[in-house]
């Protein structure tokens, strides 16, 4: 009897299995296109306002100190949750589809993708971290791999071994000194110029490096972003998915503003954060609007679909575990000064406002 009955519930399913193309939802149409402008407003809202808060004077002066210090840890854990929950799950269950062929099955693939893109992108950060330093090298600036010289902020940035003034080790700086000792204003001035030139290309390297950081995170939410988006224009459940998504992509978006926040970076490079914000912004409204566009063919079920969205989120699930257990918790806490010598009621604070977002973005995971 329980035999029969299984090989009735396996026909049932197999009845609603659609492997091939269409089978987007047409219904709530308006809703749908509505949808579009809402997400933008609250994925703008969450990438935009740490950035403006933090350059902006009027709103700096307005806006509590705290206030980004809680947002950049709460961001840390929404980032965390994402790539376990949001991203690696879903790359599980789309390489896992009854709808692709039995080879699939045979070896984790999303397991195997997630594993190759944490390779990847600590390859390409040591490499570029070793063409840093010794780039750095000959101009006489030593290179801080953790960030210990730039206060709670993982930049990496390089802590420049001169200082406006001080003692020079370049021993040609020390002899030219020495043959002219009563020129003490001419060899101030001198070295004042070097000091000068050093820090500007050190500024300009821990510019790149917080760019190219920033730039890696933002690529696996913006993939993410797309593919949420082409999933929301069709899905029949769409107003429970919808309700979702907008406090999903608002605290994702603040994970990511507070980090564009915090970037230090030269006068030339300001646009850096606020454009990093809008793309993040505009991601997923463009997903909704490709969706919406092809919702009679586009099935997110289909074997092409799955095998194409588990494989971009199995890969943005590696580089935001990267991202989230070594450029955010290893950098924040234990390589930061501030944070090994402080107190224990900040660590706490820190630590609570981080488990926060990682709880509130895994719980968002029970619904989309």
């Amino acid at each position: 009897m329980a035999t029969v009955h299984h090989i009735l519930r396996r026909a049932e399913e197999d009845e609603e299995l659609n492997c091939g193309a269409g089978g987007g939802s047409d219904e709530l149409f308006g809703l749908r296109v509505a949808s579009i402008f809402i997400i933008m407003v609250g994925s703008m809202f969450g990438a935009l306002f740490p950035v403006l808060a933090k350059r902006t004077r009027w709103l700096s002066s307005h806006v509590p100190n705290g206030l980004f210090e809680f947002a950049k840890y709460f961001g840390s854990g929404v980032i965390i949750a994402t790539a376990f929950i949001h991203l690696l799950d879903p790359g599980l269950e789309a390489l896992g589809s009854p709808c692709l062929a039995p080879g699939w099955s045979d070896y984790p693939y999303a397991l195997a993708i997630a594993l190759l893109s944490i390779f990847l992108i600590f390859i390409v950060e040591l490499i570029a971290f070793r063409w840093g330093t010794a780039k750095l090298a000959k101009l006489g600036v030593s290179h801080d791999a953790h960030g210990h010289g730039v206060g709670s902020h993982a930049a990496h940035g390089p802590e420049s071994n001169r200082q406006l003034g001080g003692d020079s080790s370049n021993p040609q700086e020390i002899a030219q000194i020495e043959k002219f000792p009563t020129d003490v204003e001419s060899n101030a001035s001198q070295h004042k110029a070097l000091a000068s030139h050093y820090d500007d290309h050190a500024v300009v390297d821990s510019a790149i490096t917080q760019i190219i950081g920033v730039g890696i995170l933002e690529f696996g939410v913006v993939l993410h972003s797309v593919l949420i988006g082409l999933t929301l224009a069709v899905d029949p459940d769409f107003k429970v998915l919808f309700v979702v998504i907008v406090f999903h992509q608002t605290f994702e978006g603040l994970g990511i503003g507070s980090r564009l926040a915090c970037m230090e970076l030269p006068q030339k490079y300001n646009y850096v954060p606020i454009l990093g914000a809008l793309i993040y912004g505009v991601t997923t409204p463009i997903g909704v609007a490709a969706g919406l566009g092809v919702r009679s063919t586009y099935n997110p079920g289909s074997t092409t679909a799955s095998i194409v969205s588990g494989v971009l989120d199995s890969f943005s699930a590696g580089i935001l575990i990267y991202t989230g257990l070594v450029e955010l918790l290893a950098h924040e806490f234990l390589f930061n000064k501030e944070m090994i010598n402080g107190s224990n009621a900040k660590l706490a604070y820190a630590i609570g406002c981080m488990l926060l977002g990682c709880g509130i973005m895994a719980l968002l995971g029970r619904w989309a």
